[in-house]
């Protein structure tokens, strides 16, 4: 593979899959290190930042969230046990956050089945039932 140049804003954004303005974003919220200037103004991009973006996107495929990701990238240049501690930690708490989310959603699944039951026990009672979720959402609101 060839040695990667650095990068204006366009090559970068093609070569990653990212548009101009997601490639901006990334560099204001510190997930990117800031581009060096030219003379003319246009932003240079240090070799790896393609590689940088490709790391960003996958963790994100992965479920983490760009705080998360810049958070590991804060560590990128520690290497060894202090690096794999803050790992564990973030994994920890991404973990523990999506079991109390899992929670929930299981709780609004108990609550849609519930209102569907009650929908179909309504159409199979009368041809002019009022729907029963409504009639208790409106309740609801009083």
């Amino acid at each position: 593979m060839a040695q990667e140049h650095h990068l204006r804003i366009g090559e970068l954004a093609t070569r990653s899959g990212l548009t101009p303005d997601a490639v901006r974003y990334y560099e204001r919220l510190g997930l990117m290190q800031r581009a060096r200037r030219t003379a003319g103004g246009y932003r240079m991009f240090a070799p790896g930042a393609t590689e940088r973006i490709r790391f960003i996107k996958q963790a994100q495929a992965n479920g983490l969230s760009l705080a998360e990701i810049r958070q590991l990238l804060a560590f990128q240049d520690r290497g060894g046990r202090e690096r794999c501690r803050h790992v564990h930690r973030l994994l920890g708490l991404k973990l523990a956050d999506l079991e109390t989310k899992l929670v929930q959603l299981q709780e609004f699944q108990r609550t849609l089945r519930g209102y569907l039951a009650q929908c179909e026990r309504s159409l199979g009672a009368s041809a002019d039932a009022e729907c029963p979720v409504v009639e208790r959402l409106e309740r609801s609101e009083e």
